[in-house]
């Protein structure tokens, strides 16, 4: 290859990869007719039109900002509780005797009990917080649990039926 062709593809190349870098800058759609000069000349406008009020608009207007941005700083919020830690079982000792499968499993169950417990006590808290939500938003909070307790009733007598209903086909065949 001679050097003038060298030449002539990297100028090509380089053509090409300045006329994608190019369009990639131009501005499209909404941003096309956006230009800050409209911008600063409209503020210059209006900052006239205020007259002698102009710095005292400024400085409610900063007061204002202040303020909204300083009460919301203040208020605090609770994230989620995290999720309980897993502790997964990886193996078992080859010789363990029954006294000691029992005493594994009644200290399991209670591991297990005061997790539910704890668990128990974050739902409630999370419930509380949303009924807070909704009374504040307005909401007929109490008339909504109730709607939704009959529908968690529905929703059980229906699945056990359908058990019974399954249980009475398997006990006919």
């Amino acid at each position: 290859m001679t050097g003038a062709n060298r030449v002539r593809r990297w100028r090509i190349a380089a053509t090409a990869s300045t006329e994608g870098r190019v369009g990639l800058l131009k501005r499209s759609g909404y941003w096309a007719d956006v230009k800050p000069t409209g911008l600063f000349a409209d503020f210059q406008a209006v900052w006239k039109q205020a007259g002698g009020n102009r710095w005292r608009i400024a400085a409610l207007s900063a007061a204002s900002t202040f303020g909204v941005f300083y009460m919301m700083w203040n208020q605090g919020g609770q994230a989620p509780h995290p999720p309980p830690a897993v502790t997964y079982i990886t193996s078992w000792e080859a010789g363990r005797s029954d006294e000691e499968i029992e005493a594994s499993n009644i200290t399991n169950q209670k591991i297990k009990d005061v997790l539910e417990t704890e668990q128990t006590s974050r739902d409630e808290k999370t419930k509380d917080i949303y009924r807070i939500l909704g009374r504040m938003s307005g909401m007929d909070v109490e008339k909504i649990e109730r709607e939704a307790a009959q529908e968690r009733a529905a929703a059980k007598k229906a699945q056990l039926e359908s058990i019974a209903a399954s249980r009475a086909g398997n006990a006919g065949e």
